[in-house]
């Protein structure tokens, strides 16, 4: 069933884990798909295999804390395939460490990326999305990738906490602001679990240096265990969740958090 047939995406960090795996279901469901990332190999790797299975993608390198990079995606976009219809905020950089060991600069590394990255998808992508979304029933979708964390904190992840508390707000806001103004754009979040990807093991770091001696493998099964499906996710489970918001099924679900994570905050 093509749920996404004819729209148009956009899909920052999808040259690998859950961007990748999201890129792929949309253009499964028919989505034109425009994946960024800094990775070139991996992307290029990324859109050939969409294309190889019969969908239609390009591959674009992007650092998506710039605005000035944010503008020509989107042109690009425009001049490749017409229009926008959906953004996946994906792009974004695990944990800094401890907070008492922090530089500032890292620290604002990760809110460059994490929170300014999405702001200034949301901010260039709205108006393009505007041009085209009396066409779908459910308008334009814009999604923005946070996570658990930005409902709890962790230690060793202040930074990250941080950042996707940022997302989860802004994307509220943001859908708000586009009802009110009758934009016919729908803004959601979408809140992964303890997942199988590069992130992963960032994570697990991060989890082994604040612990001292406790390994990363014991970081591992600590997730699983307060994982009450008892396993790790995987970008599957996240794609499917990205089809659903981004298509027409969804048409009244606006302003709201999508949580993945196998039961994970139920507890």
């Amino acid at each position: 069933m093509n749920r996404v047939d004819g729209k148009v995406a956009i899909v920052t960090g999808g040259a690998r884990g859950l961007g990748a795996a999201s890129a792929k279901r949309l253009a499964e469901g028919g989505a034109q798909v425009v994946l960024t990332d800094l990775r070139e190999d991996l992307g290029a790797q990324t859109a050939a295999e969409i294309n190889d299975a019969g969908g239609r993608a390009i591959f674009l390198t992007q650092d998506s804390s710039s605005e000035e990079q944010w503008i020509e995606v989107v042109a690009k976009t425009k001049e490749h395939f017409g229009g926008v219809d959906i953004l996946l905020n994906n792009a974004g950089i695990g944990p800094g460490g401890r907070i008492d060991k922090m530089e500032l600069k890292d620290w604002r590394h990760v809110m460059g990326v994490n929170v300014e990255g999405v702001f200034l998808g949301m901010k260039h992508c709205i108006p393009p999305m505007r041009e085209r979304a009396s066409q779908w029933e459910g308008g334009g979708s814009i999604i923005n990738i946070s996570s658990i964390m930005g409902f709890i904190g962790s230690p060793g992840m202040t930074a990250y906490c941080t950042s996707k508390g940022a997302v989860r707000l802004a994307s509220k806001s943001a859908a708000l602001e586009c009802a009110k103004l009758g934009f016919n754009i729908r803004v959601n979040s979408i809140h992964p679990g303890y997942m199988e990807t590069e992130g992963l093991q960032s994570a697990m770091r991060a989890m082994a240096r604040t612990g001292g001696e406790e390994a990363e493998e014991a970081a591992r099964q600590e997730m699983i265990n307060d994982t009450p499906i008892g396993r790790l996710g995987k970008p599957r489970d996240i794609a499917n969740g990205v089809l659903f918001l981004a298509s027409d099924d969804s048409s009244f679900i606006t302003g709201t958090e999508l949580v993945i994570d196998g039961g994970a905050l139920a507890q």
